[in-house]
């Protein structure tokens, strides 16, 4: 599933793909997996990209549950 809230903050703080991954210490490459939905991160790397999008955990990476009951 793609990360739209992902590319949208970081997006607002007017930052490129490459910019992003430079700042948290991976390849531009990662960060375009991560957005498409192709690469799940680790805890360290979603938290690298919280703190420096000002966003939490939930905000970035909580996958919304549909509840069928």
């Amino acid at each position: 599933m793609k990360n739209l809230r992902l590319k949208m903050a970081r997006v607002e703080h007017d930052l490129t793909q490459g910019q992003l991954a430079d700042e948290i210490g991976v390849t531009r490459q990662t960060i375009g997996l991560i957005e498409a939905g192709k690469y799940n991160p680790s805890i360290s790397l979603c938290l690298a990209i919280c703190h420096r999008l000002g966003k939490t955990l939930d905000q970035l990476f909580w996958e919304e549950s549909s509840d069928e009951s």
